[in-house]
Parts: C-alpha cells; sequence; structure tokens
C-alpha cells in the first residue's frame, strides 16, 4: 500500500478514534494530550505550534530578472511557472501519486485546483461550527495549534494541519505567511533551507476556486517574490 493511501487511512482511524474518545472522556486537556502523545507535539511537528503572520505583498517585484516564466495550460487550469521546472498538476487519486514519483527529485511545481465549496461539501457537519467556504477551511486549518484545542472541532483542525502541509523540510525553520494579492487570498508556508526551497500556497482565486501550489526548488532559483507571481497567474479554465 502507497505511503500517502496508508496517510490518509491514518487520519480518518486516528480522527474517528479520536471522537470515540471525545464522546466519553472529552476535555481540552486530555485531547491536547491525546495529540500530542498519539500524533506528535510541537517538537516532533513544529506546525501544531505555529500560526501565520501577515505578510505584506511583494508581487510588484515580480519576477527577478534571470527567470523566463512559460506558461502552463490545462483542461482545469492555466498559470506561469518558472522555466526549468517540471509540472505537475495534481489529481487527487491514486494512480496520480505513484505515476509522477519519479519526478519527485528535480524541480517540481505541483499544482491543484477545485471548484468553489470544495471543503464545505467535502465536511459538511463543519457547517455548525461556522465553516460555510473554503477560505474559512483553511483559515482554520493554518491558524490551527494544540494549545488552542477545546473541542472536537479543534482537534480535526489540528490532525488536518499535520496532513495538509507538505514536506517543508525542517519545520522548525519553516515561516507561515497570510497573504492577500490581486484579488486573491491565502496562505504562504515556506523553507529557505540549505540545500533548496520549499513552498507550499493555498489560496482561493478570483472565482472562489481552491488553489494548492506545492513548489521543489532543488536549485535554490526562487524567491517569495517568483512564488508569488505564480499563486497571481492562477486562473480556472472552467
Amino acid at each position: 500500500m502507497k505511503k500517502s493511501t496508508v496517510k490518509f487511512i491514518s487520519v480518518i482511524i486516528t480522527f474517528a478514534l479520536a471522537l470515540v474518545f471525545v464522546v466519553r472522556f472529552g476535555t481540552p486537556s486530555l485531547l491536547q494530550s491525546y495529540v500530542r502523545f498519539g500524533i506528535g507535539d510541537c517538537r516532533s511537528i513544529p506546525v501544531f505550534c505555529m500560526v501565520p503572520v501577515s505578510c505584506a505583498s511583494i508581487t510588484e517585484a515580480g519576477w527577478g530578472s534571470s527567470f523566463d516564466p512559460m506558461p502552463y495550460f490545462s483542461e482545469n487550469l492555466a498559470a506561469s511557472v518558472p522555466r526549468g521546472f517540471t509540472v505537475v498538476e495534481e489529481i487527487l487519486s491514486r494512480p496520480f501519486y505513484k505515476k509522477h514519483k519519479r519526478m519527485d527529485k528535480g524541480n517540481v511545481v505541483y499544482l491543484l485546483r477545485k471548484d468553489k465549496g470544495f471543503f464545505p461539501g467535502l465536511f459538511p457537519q463543519l457547517k455548525a461550527s461556522g465553516v460555510s467556504d473554503d477560505y474559512e477551511f483553511i483559515r482554520r486549518v493554518m491558524n490551527a495549534k494544540i494549545a488552542g484545542i477545546r473541542n472536537l472541532t479543534d482537534t480535526f483542525f489540528v490532525i488536518m494541519k499535520g496532513v495538509f502541509i507538505p514536506d517543508l523540510g525542517n519545520q522548525a525553520n519553516v515561516k507561515m505567511c497570510a497573504v492577500e494579492l490581486e484579488g486573491m487570498k491565502g496562505f504562504i508556508n515556506y523553507n529557505l533551507g540549505d540545500k533548496d526551497n520549499l513552498f507550499d500556497c493555498n489560496f482561493i482565486g478570483r472565482d472562489g476556486s481552491f488553489y494548492k501550489v506545492y513548489i521543489k526548488d532543488r536549485e535554490k532559483r526562487l524567491g517569495l517574490a517568483e512564488v508569488e507571481a505564480v499563486v497571481a497567474s492562477l486562473r480556472s479554465k472552467n
């Protein structure tokens, strides 16, 4: 069984066990302890204690003079991406991970787009907790932290945070930013590491679509200005 599938199943099992646990014993301190001992604490998963800070948009800088963006088009979306990067459009299905595993070693831009209302449709039970649109869902995910757990919903969002944020290297060096740019709003999590630069971008587009951009920059060619330029270029083709 593939690692991604095992991880997804583990999350579902963990959430189900948390539900049973909270029904019987659910206090904030016990829920926090459950996450720490069952999933990880702030030492093993530092983002569990991090929240985004407001970051000024730097898209005015755009592409650096040494970069030549190229257009990318599919049936689902359009974007401008840095030349020399492999572009992989994610489809949330099992064959994707196996098919494109070989592309994991170089400079890669992973793109994902989902129609407006994707997360409320996926988790309709969260509407009772005030999660009625996609931005509120990702905002709650990115702002979730162990110390803020008070109930089952808080526990769910902490668990989702661990799943939602992909590999960003040493999480102790990760920065989390809340960004608004050119009619879009969302979050950029990044690590400008010693060996590579890693970026995880989660944004709501101008038409309400959800976009996720994950960039592995093995040559450390990109900075925040270039990554924001990629995000700002995203368009739905539907």
